[in-house]
């Protein structure tokens, strides 16, 4: 029209209002269900609470829950099928959110969560999301619920209310249960007990490397730590006061725009995607070396931190139950942390099926989903791979370990997207005004890296992790550091773990032999020790000023504050 205006009375203009009044009303409807779950799980928690306090005791149990896979899903996307994850709660009190399977109707997560304490009559919450890549929000599949009781389980998923089809498939899980072997499960009831899962994600800067080796300096690691409240009980580290850069983030006029820029960097830093790696942790060191604790079948904690390389090595998806170390997971071999870009043949042919994936389809899709990973490398390079390949690396890392889900987040401390941020803890954090603990942390072999040659084979290394409270962000309370020790410890048998103050001098000198180890032995260049990025790069804070202007300009809608949990 004339004056580029739109007449209110347009077809084109009343559907779309219409569209707009209909999907205001389901959203308020999804959030009047779950604010009816959360009022009930409030009540449930209050009456065992109340039971106990008259001498009534609820009997408490520990589970092991598998959640075997899910078919008969919806088609979501306009182009393919969906790419469906289950975030699962336990009476709303502890959370775990599986991998996202690529372009299926038909996934299979075989993922297992083991928890301990939980009330017998408690409830398990399933939710099925299907990602969306570069969306901010992820659409809303549907729901499914059950007790927490022994047995092998078929469960209807639910969808929206307002939805023409409310049966949007079945989700297959199962439970084994027994007695809580704690004497006092009220102590600290819905207690994480593993697996110690990680994923490794990838910043949106990562580009198209030409070296292999710069691929650690665009990556992220995030670990769900068992039993942390066994070793810190009530105690977290609130943001430091004093702390300028601190203040800038969470207190004074600009605070908020600050506070936003960071966290645009870490939905982007963190995002739950199909190529991000996935595995599992079973011990402190690698199967075979000195100090081996490895479950049978799994590997330890010191290939966690490998120096990039391997990447023709086999791939085995994580749900077929590849087992990692801690030191290992931080390198680009790619034999024990999965990446589930390539979909499995067999997930495809089974999209529609409605039957239960069956051991055999399981071991089959593990054949065809190993045999397409193989023939996919990524990143890119045309170098060819470092001599140091499959070699611990020196190097520091930053890391906070999460108040909200209990992880253990970390990159290294000269990652490049890093840079023009206002603190790197505040960037792991989602800028969190409190967390169980912060710093850096660097592995060393016995005697340390300036006794060290690299005619020893790692393997027949006594391996050390030496970790602080270097945190300006958060300045965390030294006197804590021997409960971080026990529980590093505790969740890494046979890695010998030095928990040592910002301000000794031993530190000092440990930190300062791991870097300069790396840059004479390892061609490490002394700018990777420090944030920085290269000529015509684009920085991550760039990136994520476009990721607010998106929100702001109502491209993405309002983000569900969906908290990951264990």
């Amino acid at each position: 029209m004339p004056g580029g205006r739109r007449n209110p009375l347009s077809m084109s203009n009343m559907l779309e209002q219409l569209g707009e009044v209909v999907q205001n009303t389901k959203e308020k409807v999804q959030n009047a269900n779950d604010s009816i779950h959360s009022q009930t799980t409030h009540t449930k928690t209050t009456i065992t609470k109340k039971m106990g306090d008259h001498g009534h005791l609820i009997p408490y149990v520990d589970v092991v829950i598998q959640f075997i896979g899910a078919s008969g899903l919806p088609k979501m996307d306009v182009v393919g099928s969906a790419d469906p994850y289950l975030v699962a709660q336990i009476d709303d009190q502890i959370s775990f959110v599986s991998q996202v399977k690529q372009n299926t109707l038909s996934p299979v997560w075989n993922e297992i969560w083991r928890v301990k304490n939980v009330p017998a009559i408690a409830d398990l919450h399933i939710k099925l999301m299907d990602k969306d890549e570069g969306i901010v929000t992820d659409d809303y599949i549907g729901k499914a619920k059950t007790s927490v009781s022994a047995g092998a389980k078929e469960l209807e998923i639910e969808g929206p209310i307002l939805h023409l089809r409310r049966n949007r498939g079945t989700m297959w899980v199962k439970i084994e249960s027994h007695p809580a072997q704690d004497e006092d499960p009220v102590k600290f009831p819905y207690l994480f007990d593993g697996p110690i899962r990680f994923s490794r994600h990838y910043s949106p800067t990562v580009g198209a490397l030409t070296n292999l080796d710069q691929a650690r300096l665009y990556s992220t690691w995030k670990l769900y730590l068992k039993g942390i409240p066994l070793f810190f009980g009530d105690t977290y580290q609130g943001w430091n006061k004093h702390y300028k850069a601190a203040q800038s983030i969470f207190r004074g006029p600009t605070a908020v725009a600050v506070r936003s820029g960071i966290q645009a960097g870490h939905r982007l830093l963190y995002a739950r995607t199909a190529s991000n790696g996935f595995g599992v942790i079973t011990s402190g060191v690698e199967s075979g070396q000195k100090g081996d604790h490895a479950e049978e079948g799994g590997i330890g904690f010191t290939q966690l931190l490998l120096h990039d390389g391997g990447v023709d090595a086999p791939v085995r998806p994580a749900w077929t139950g590849s087992r990692s170390s801690l030191l290992s997971t931080l390198s680009n071999t790619r034999s024990r942390c999965s990446n589930s870009k390539v979909s499995s043949s067999a997930d495809n042919s089974a999209d529609q099926s409605s039957e239960p994936p069956t051991s055999d389809g399981i071991d089959q899709a593990s054949a065809n989903a190993s045999a397409s990973l193989n023939a996919y490398k990524e990143p890119s390079s045309s170098a060819p791979p470092s001599p140091f390949a499959n070699r611990i690396k020196p190097a520091v890392y930053t890391y906070i370990i999460s108040a909200d889900d209990d992880s253990f987040r970390f990159s290294e401390t000269g990652a490049a997207f890093f840079v023009d941020f206002a603190s790197k803890h505040a960037l792991h954090s989602n800028c969190a005004t409190k967390v169980r603990y912060s710093g850096e942390f660097h592995p060393r072999p016995e005697g340390g890296w300036a006794n060290f040659n690299d005619s020893t084979p790692d393997s027949s290394v006594n391996w050390e992790l030496v970790i602080d409270n270097n945190s300006g962000t958060y300045a965390p309370d030294k006197g804590m550091l021997p409960a971080l020790q026990k529980l590093l410890s505790y969740n890494f048998p046979g890695l010998k773990v030095f928990a040592l103050d910002h301000d000794e001098d031993e530190l000092k000198q440990s930190r300062e032999a791991c870097r300069d180890y790396a840059v004479q032995f390892r061609g490490i260049g002394k700018e990777e020790l420090q944030p920085h990025i290269k000529e015509g790069e684009e920085t991550l804070w760039h990136h994520a000023a476009g990721e607010i202007g998106k929100i702001s300009g109502g491209e993405g809608g309002k983000e569900k504050d969906e908290k990951e949990g264990k």
